[in-house]
């Protein structure tokens, strides 16, 4: 398959009097990497969307090896050899690996020759930077398994052209390499297109060839990537603004804190009924931010359903200040234990209800929601919900919008909203927070919101759980991090002793007991 050559011009959208996508003109040369910038709501979903056939452009050219094409629906970008990595998965949840893989190439026979078929699978995985259980079934795979095996799904497909919708969130930097490393040799062979949607400026200088960004719906710049640098960058994506990060007292953590979560021996199965928790204790004080480190799929996910009462424990215990803790919804509120699930729209929000309602969720039973019994008083659900949005920007600002028609960014700025919204109330503040990927797929400004509200439940007192797959972001933010691998904790360092490489090789597990005593 030979590389395709894509040039956009006079892109637009609207829904409605909203203008979401306004004269984008762009040229994706082949062979090479073109990253697209900008914050949410900037328009390049928009955008890409539309070169899928899955929300039509209004108005616009578009040149596919200097030929124009109308896509009016999915079947033209496929019959071209286009491809997309969306950042909500796509996968069947019920199937396995190696069904999924090939549901992906459509048209399948009546029967399947799955002697064969499984050989060629085999032989595929072989090839690429990583690899999964082709038996393995979709539901029991975590947010970075998952994300693997949309990228492993399109190269399968032989993509001339592939849009990456940040595909490197839920990575390890080992793999997020790995991942890239592939991209860029598939582009420099001439095979393959990339068009990279990311918020990492670091992937954007070591792989991109060139860069176009886009704020509120317009073009604003585009270069080679030689020829321009981070803070530039950064001004095209934002403008004039600066990221509001509240100024939070970093004060050191006092030796004599107390231990505000504990879990001691903890034992968890996975979907398939294996042991992904093995006996696992940790321990995290008041006032401190403890960052889980691993490669997903190493119980790091059933670990945190297990602390929020979404899966069973199988033995072990969990104790919140000292008191034993089993996570029911009244010894979360009891224990003052809040939460920032990973992939809040599926774990921590009902996609149909409304902002407010959303929101309301943790006190929905009490005043002065509550009102004469059961009766919910919808004035004061109303008032709670939009002090809750202009205190954390949630956008738009509409308490009665359903939640799953706002962004990625927004939901979780709204869940952020429900969980820490009190938190600056003594009464109310946090005593436990577990926060798993919490800014994922997010933007510049979300995520440094997000942290700067992370830090802001440290200096109130939290015991902050941090589970991340983004090193960057556990080295800023953590006094500690522990790395889990096969479902333990292997290692432990300061945060501000860490090294990096050194923690990447333990999530890897590439540290022998040989070296461990060095």
């Amino acid at each position: 398959m030979q590389a395709l050559d894509l040039k956009i011009i006079g892109a637009g959208k609207s829904f409605g009097d909203f203008r979401a996508l306004d004269q984008v003109s762009m040229t994706v040369k082949a062979g090479t990497i073109h990253a697209l910038l900008g914050e949410n709501g900037a328009g390049k979903s928009t955008l890409v969307k539309g070169l899928v056939g899955y929300s039509l452009l209004d108005q616009g050219t578009l040149l596919a090896d200097d030929r124009e094409v109308e896509i009016r629906n999915p079947k033209l970008p496929n019959a071209l050899g286009i491809g997309m990595v969306y950042q909500h998965f796509t996968l069947a949840p019920s199937l396995t690996v190696a069904e999924n893989l090939l549901l992906a190439r459509g048209n399948m026979p009546w029967r399947i020759h799955w002697r064969r078929e499984r050989e060629a699978l085999r032989e595929f995985m072989r090839s690429m930077p990583f690899r999964l259980d082709l038996d393995r079934v979709i539901s029991s795979l975590s947010a970075g398994e998952k994300q693997k095996l949309e990228i492993l799904k399109q190269l399968y497909l032989r993509r001339r052209l592939l849009i990456l919708d940040e595909p490197t969130s839920v990575l390890t930097p080992q793999e997020a390499d790995e991942v890239l490393e592939l991209m860029h040799t598939l582009t420099r062979q001439g095979d393959l297109t990339v068009l990279m949607i990311t918020h990492k400026f670091r992937e954007v200088l070591a792989y991109a060839d060139d860069v176009t960004v886009l704020r509120k719906g317009r073009l604003v710049g585009s270069s080679a990537v030689a020829a321009t640098d981070q803070a530039q960058m950064a001004h095209w994506m934002m403008g004039e603004t600066r990221v509001e990060q509240k100024s939070v007292d970093r004060a050191p953590l006092l030796a004599a804190a107390p231990v505000g979560l504990a879990v001691q021996s903890l034992r968890v199965r996975n979907d398939r009924g294996v042991e992904a928790v093995g006996g696992l204790s940790l321990s995290v004080r008041r006032g401190e931010i403890v960052g889980l480190a691993g490669i997903s799929g190493n119980g790091q996910k059933e670990l945190a359903e297990a602390l929020l009462g979404q899966r069973r424990i199988v033995s072990g215990s969990v104790a919140v200040d000292g008191v034993p803790y089993h996570a029911s919804r009244i010894q979360m509120h009891l224990h003052k234990v809040f939460a920032l699930p990973e992939e809040p729209l599926r774990n921590a929000s009902v996609a149909g209800m409304s902002v407010a309602e959303n929101m309301a969720l943790r006190n929905f039973d009490r005043a002065p929601i509550r009102r004469q019994g059961w009766r919910l008083d919808r004035g004061a659900l109303h008032k709670q919900a939009q002090a809750l949005i202009d205190a954390f920007n949630v956008r738009p600002p509409l308490p009665e919008r359903p939640i799953g028609t706002l962004s990625g960014g927004n939901v979780q700025r709204a869940i952020l909203a429900r969980e820490l919204g009190d938190a600056v109330r003594p009464e109310d503040a946090v005593h436990v927070l577990i926060a798993a990927n919490p800014v994922f797929g997010l933007d510049f400004a979300s995520v440094a919101a997000i942290h700067a509200r992370l830090l802001q439940a440290r200096a109130l007192g939290a015991a902050v759980l941090l589970i991340s797959e983004d090193l960057d972001e556990l080295l800023e933010l953590s006094d500690r991090i522990v790395v889990m691998t096969d479902g333990a904790i292997v290692h432990e360092t300061a945060a501000a002793e860490a090294d990096r490489a050194q923690l990447g090789r333990w999530m890897g597990g590439m540290v022998t007991m040989d070296t461990r005593d060095i």
